[in-house]
């Protein structure tokens, strides 16, 4: 059972219409096969038109819709042989932040990100996708175990933010996040990073700070939620789709402004109508980055990481070269 977004409501109205007529004509001799057709037509072309122009805020709603797949639907459906590894070796375990070896294919991949859940009881085990400093003290160990080992590093990246709490903060939750990128930019294997839905702040950053960035259609990603921004300039959350909209949260915009490198099409209507669809094409954009990264010699992907961070935005470019 799809659960619908509210810009989706003349969609849920078509297919209600067409799930009222097929049990109608249970048993019933009419032939309706030609009605069902026409209004099936219909609803996907509505589908498409609405998805073909939703809003920076609508596709934040997307982003964040409850059927999402999440990171361990992509591990069903992409990778094999997952062997979860666990704990940071200082405090305890956390798992918003979930990682360990697996196999994309043929190859074998050090697998890290973040997991929301699914229902009440697993969001709150895994505290909404919001890791703690042990979570990214773990992404950490877990990096430079890839690194000992030549494994590239695959992230998924999912999360409103890192975990704000008073017990996350006195234990080094800054630190912590500062690290992670420091450990992402220091990788001398290769790295590719893809946020899924949400990548807010410096939770997403510390596990997307890679050489290739890539991003599901309908993912947003930005330094702060549209919500947050809002109540900051506008003092009220109302304004968010506005927010949105200023913020440039969308994979189009964030591809023109080079903050991501590729975008992965989703299935029409998002990729919570058809996970396998939207895994699949991530499978394939993920494989054929590492299949170009994996040519490439040590020195080189940590030139390139370089530069790409320091060419976000035009001005560092210059000095990238200058440098050289």
């Amino acid at each position: 059972m799809i659960s619908y977004l509210e810009f989706e409501k003349p969609v849920a109205a078509l297919e209600s219409r067409i799930a009222e007529l097929r049990a109608a004509a249970e048993g019933d001799d009419v032939d309706i096969s030609a009605e069902l057709q026409r209004l099936e037509e219909k609803s996907a072309d509505l589908l498409a038109s609405i998805y073909g122009s939703l809003t920076p805020w609508q596709k934040t709603q997307v982003a964040r819709h409850p059927m999402r797949p999440h990171f361990r639907d992509f591990v069903a459906y992409i990778f094999d042989d997952f062997m979860p590894l666990g704990g940071d070796r200082y405090f305890g375990e956390d798992e918003a932040i979930i990682g360990g070896f697996a196999r994309l294919g043929d190859r074998k991949v050090m697998l890290i990100g973040h997991e929301k859940g699914h229902d009440t009881e697993s969001r709150l085990r895994h505290n909404f996708g919001m890791g703690k400093p042990e979570g990214y003290r773990k992404a950490i160990r877990l990096m430079e175990m890839a690194d000992r080992f030549g494994l590239p590093v695959v992230t998924l990246v999912d999360t409103s933010g890192a975990f704000p709490g008073v017990e996350a903060e006195e234990r080094g939750q800054a630190e912590a996040i500062a690290r992670s990128t420091e450990a992402c930019l220091a990788l001398r294997v290769p790295m590719v990073a893809t946020i899924v839905g949400e990548g807010g702040s410096g939770g997403a950053v510390a596990l997307a700070s890679a050489e290739r960035v890539l991003m599901l259609e309908h993912a947003v990603y930005s330094v702060i939620s549209p919500e947050g921004c809002a109540s900051i300039l506008w003092r009220t959350a109302a304004k968010a789709p506005e927010a949105a909209e200023a913020m440039k949260v969308t994979a189009r915009d964030l591809l023109k402004l080079g903050v991501i490198d590729r975008i992965v099409n989703e299935p029409v209507g998002g990729a919570h109508r058809d996970p396998r669809a939207a895994a699949n094409a991530l499978r394939d954009a993920i494989g054929e980055e590492l299949d170009q990264l994996e040519k490439m010699s040590p020195d080189a992907i940590l030139r390139m990481r370089e530069d790409r961070f320091l060419g976000i935005g035009g001005t560092g470019a210059d000095s990238a070269a200058k440098k050289k």
